[in-house]
């Protein structure tokens, strides 16, 4: 029984010697998938994983909430928020990025969507950038703020609930929206 015991610890000790060595080929060949999957082993709140942001600077309740305007939001929201305004607006002038957080936190409002942040990102078929995988684009402090801009309350679209780039979508349907504001390279409706 000896022999047996110390197999599987050489297996075991093996096992993690390989875990450890893979480790920085995948933050070579693969940073951000791989830091995505340690992090929570590390950790167990979401972490918001890029260079130049750090956690959003607001009120902190209980259970991992922040306050904000518009009431309170889990940090998870927060980040998802800021991915898509990164994967769907990452050469947008600021004001650009605040309106497509804003257009997220209006559809999560109106009982046509879903009534989270996650809820109406996930939605299946909702933004392309969560379909192609550009949301898990390291975040940028810019697409933080106005993630933050938005759920303070900042809506340069004046209520808007659909957005699309007019040199791209060939939707007729998107286009019967009643087009509110046009902000660098996106359309705003309603």
């Amino acid at each position: 029984m000896k022999k047996w015991d110390n197999m599987l610890q050489f297996k075991n000790i093996v096992g993690i010697a390989a875990g450890l060595l893979l480790i920085p080929i995948g933050l070579i060949f693969h940073p951000l998938a791989t830091v995505k999957k340690i992090v929570p082993l590390i950790k167990d709140e979401p972490a918001i994983i890029s260079e130049n942001v750090q956690e959003p600077e607001l009120a902190r309740e209980g259970g991992g909430e922040f306050t904000v305007s518009r009431g309170s939001v889990d940090r998870n929201s927060v980040q998802v928020l800021a991915q898509v305004i990164e994967g769907e607006a990452s050469g947008e002038p600021y004001e650009g990025k605040v309106a497509v957080g804003a257009v997220i936190i209006n559809r999560s409002e109106s009982s046509d969507f879903p009534n989270t942040i996650p809820g109406v990102v996930y939605k299946t078929g909702e933004f392309e950038s969560v379909s192609n995988g550009q949301y898990h684009r390291p975040l940028s402090s810019e697409s933080m703020d106005a993630a933050l801009d938005a759920l303070n309350g900042s809506d340069p679209t004046g209520g808007a609930l659909y957005f699309w780039n007019p040199s791209k979508s060939t939707s007729k349907w998107v286009w019967s929206r009643p087009i509110v504001t046009q902000i660098g390279g996106h359309v705003f409706a309603r």
